[in-house]
């Protein structure tokens, strides 16, 4: 009974991430609708401006009423690359964050922008103590990111995410359409292998 005991001790004193389930199974690729994910956080492929107008923002919008464009008319515009949260209104979702990752009209979404804005999400998502955050592929809609690209450096910022202390539990990547799940899935799965070859050779 006693070495039992120990034994959940010793458990509780390693930190929260070791407990936590394996990385693989902490990121969910799916194709579906964003704005229906029942999740802490759904993420807005915003502009700087934060006017949600058209694609994802459009879609959030229509689906989460006025009150989400107030609470950004009250943040204002923010630096392209940097990210803001507001309530979810009437969506599923209980926040949403806005990554800005290109401006209005104006600076079209970049690898640095893109790569700056998930990252600054997730730490937005962490600093609210979240557990769930749902990402739409930010930047290949109206900014015309390649897809390929975006999986990469957006599956390669999660990755790091959850490498270090954090509250989330599950990042989602929800595609619209199944070409783009898939080549999340493939952008995934060749990660996923690179890892596991790399801490082989270590």
């Amino acid at each position: 009974m006693l070495s039992v005991f120990c034994h959940l001790l010793s458990l509780i004193s390693l930190p929260y991430t070791i407990l936590m389930s394996p990385l693989a199974n902490r990121i969910q690729i799916q194709q579906g609708d964003l704005t229906e994910m029942d999740v802490d956080a759904i993420v807005n492929a915003a502009n700087n401006d934060l006017i949600l107008g058209a694609g994802v923002a459009g879609a959030i919008y229509r689906k989460g009423g006025e009150e989400i464009q107030r609470e950004c008319n009250e943040i204002g515009s923010i630096p392209v690359g940097y990210a803001a949260i507001t309530g979810g209104g009437k969506l599923k979702a209980r926040h949403v964050i806005h990554a800005a990752s290109m401006s209005l009209g104006g600076v079209r979404t970049t690898a640095k922008t893109l790569r700056t804005s998930t990252a600054h999400s997730l730490r937005l998502a962490a600093e609210r103590m979240l557990k769930t955050i749902a990402f739409p592929a930010v930047g290949t809609g109206v900014s015309g990111f390649p897809m390929e690209e975006c999986a990469q450096i957006m599956l390669g910022e999660a990755v790091q995410h959850l490498q270090g202390e954090t509250s989330l539990e599950t990042i989602y990547f929800v595609l619209f359409d199944a070409v783009s799940r898939d080549i999340f899935q493939s952008v995934w799965q060749k990660l996923q292998k690179d890892s596991s070859s790399g801490a082989a050779k270590a």
